[in-house]
């Protein structure tokens, strides 16, 4: 079972997610975040905390099919900074990134995530990915704001038809949309 959930900013859909787990030993939890400043390290010690101690963390936002083992269950948390973290290692200090980058970042993305949905389908285990609403908001004031919100909005899009089911939470409840 692929699940994704999506909602906007502390909307509640890490809780939920982890939640869709909460009977569950075998649980591999994905972690794409890096630790680059006293405000991340201190949001990874909170979901690190939250969670429990028993279901086994991988950290990477490649070759994520490696996270795969002997468990049954694997949370993705999160899609959006996997996103952003490719994006910037593919984009660094470029001001525009023209139609062609901009396709190439949204494809790298996509394959990383196909290619962990595919091998977690092959093995029959369940996958549940964790992502950020981008579109409910204002439009960013510059162009790399806005490509990255493209991209992770196409990226999710995509996502979302290859999963047999989506929920957005908002306010802290889960509504399933698919």
């Amino acid at each position: 079972m692929i699940t994704l959930v999506t909602g906007g900013a502390r909307s509640g859909k890490s809780t939920f997610a982890e939640n869709l787990y909460k009977d569950k030993k075998d649980v591999v939890y994905i972690a794409t975040s890096k630790v680059f400043d006293k405000e991340m390290e201190n949001r990874v010690k909170h979901h690190r905390e939250r969670r429990p101690i028993f279901w086994r963390t991988y950290e990477g936002n490649y070759n994520l099919i490696e996270a795969v083992g002997e468990e049954r269950n694997y949370l993705l948390d999160c899609m959006t900074v996997l996103s952003s973290n490719i994006m910037f290692d593919m984009t660094k200090d470029m001001e525009y990134i023209d139609d062609d980058l901009q396709n190439r970042v949204e494809n790298r993305i996509y394959d990383e995530l196909y290619s962990l949905i595919k091998d977690i389908e092959s093995k029959g285990y369940n996958l549940v990915l964790v992502t950020n609403e981008v579109g409910y908001s204002l439009v960013p004031d510059n162009h790399i704001c806005r490509v990255f919100r493209d991209i992770q909005g196409r990226v999710n899009q995509r996502i979302g038809a290859i999963s047999h089911e989506v929920y957005l939470v908002c306010c802290g409840i889960p509504v399933k949309i698919k």
